[in-house]
């Protein structure tokens, strides 16, 4: 996105941002107003965290109680699983039962999410989920290295998952030739390569980190692997019986549709074109202002029905998560409308777009990036500089 298609900042006590004209896509932000934008997200939080109450506490309820019962609906249609329709719908209601405990349930409940509610079965450091890998891992990877080091090259890993090449200041080797088959790989087979991210396999492969550093993470990727394993490809099926191998193929497909649908929603809020990576020097004594601005640079939003932001986690809201990763996500299609306008406020982009746009836009780059950067063009990218603060400059 170049600054041109940018708005300018309209209102409130702080001066506008200005372009670079040395820099061209580049907008100049004052320490003193990255500083106000964190003031004014600050607040924004702090006024959704004091009106939570009873109407959140029953909307995590009825998503638990809806995909409680696609699960139970969906394990009773294999039952009837020489009829097809039954079997197709079978999938389709599991599928969807996964999806929702993964995305709605489990990844915002980890987040600590309803930790406020008190209730034991949503506590973030008890929850588990219905996948092969296991919560305490994920936390680490995820809630602590990814929200942390949000896009900064060469620290959060999320950027790739150590397979793929996302950013052309990843150094190119003809394996990335392969990126579009490893990514479609890793779609297929998401929920895998989620529990095993955090082993840092490419660094093992380096010899950066040794396989005895790994042996308490690999014991706890077989416990849970082996559980899920065994309940949905060998006792489920068992118990219909003759109809055991439509069950287990049925099982097998629903646990497809999830991956698929999670690896999608994922890859819209972090890759499409515009999101932005940073270098770790880019990022040192960063600022509560300048996190906030990171996130906001750093992640993309999915245009969508109430039903698409449900089946989505909300993370169609990737901006307001990356911001208020603790907050329920219920609550940002209400945030939106505020943290778009605190965008169009300092000039910054609010990168959103429909399904359709970011999926492909995603895949474009994917390909892309397969290639040496000598043999692609480079999009102009739009960037933010942060002036220092007056004191250090005088």
């Amino acid at each position: 996105m170049t600054i041109t298609e940018l708005p300018t900042a309209r209102t409130g006590s702080q001066p506008p941002a200005r372009r670079d004209d040395a820099t061209p896509g580049q907008l100049v932000l004052t320490h003193e107003q990255v500083e106000a934008l964190g003031r004014e997200l600050d607040a924004l939080r702090a006024r959704v965290v004091a009106d939570l109450g009873e109407a959140d506490r029953e909307y995590i309820y009825k998503i638990i109680k809806a995909q409680r019962t696609l699960e139970v609906a969906g394990r009773a249609m294999f039952y009837f699983g020489f009829f097809p329709p039954a079997w197709a719908a079978g999938v389709v209601a599991l599928g969807v039962s996964k999806i929702l405990d993964n995305m709605e349930i489990g990844h915002n409940v980890m987040h600590g999410q309803y930790d406020w509610m008190r209730e034991p079965s949503l506590n973030s450091r008890e929850f588990e989920w219905d996948t092969v890998c296991p919560a305490d891992q994920w936390r680490h990877s995820h809630n602590y290295m990814h929200h942390t080091y949000t896009n900064i090259l060469g620290e959060d890993r999320d950027i790739g998952y150590g397979i793929l090449r996302m950013d052309r200041d990843q150094r190119w080797n003809p394996y990335y030739l392969g990126n579009l088959l490893w990514a479609s790989g890793l779609m297929f087979a998401f929920q895998w390569g989620v529990m095993l991210h955090d082993l840092e396999v490419e660094n093992l492969v380096r010899g950066k980190r040794r396989w005895s550093d790994i042996k308490g993470l690999a014991k706890g990727m077989w416990r849970k692997a082996s559980r899920q394993v065994l309940k949905d490809y060998l006792v489920f099926p068992a118990l219909t019986g003759p109809l055991a191998p439509l069950t287990l193929a049925g099982n097998a497909s629903a646990n497809l549709v999830r991956n698929v649908w999670t690896f999608s929603i994922i890859f819209c809020g972090h890759f499409p074109s515009g999101v932005q990576t940073f270098t770790p020097e880019e990022c040192e004594n960063e600022t509560k202002g300048q996190w906030y601005l990171r996130q906001m640079l750093g992640s993309a939003n999915i245009i969508g029905s109430p039903l698409f932001h449900i089946m989505s986690g909300n993370l169609s809201h990737q901006i307001e998560h990356h911001l208020f990763p603790d907050v329920p996500a219920n609550r940002y299609p209400t945030m939106a409308p505020e943290v778009q306008a605190i965008c169009e406020k300092y000039g910054l982009p609010y990168n959103t777009g429909t399904f359709s746009h970011q999926i492909l836009s995603t895949w474009k780059k994917i390909a892309k990036l397969s290639l040496p950067n000598s043999m692609v063009s480079d999009d102009v990218e739009f960037s933010v500089k942060v002036e220092p603060k007056k004191a250090d400059v005088a």
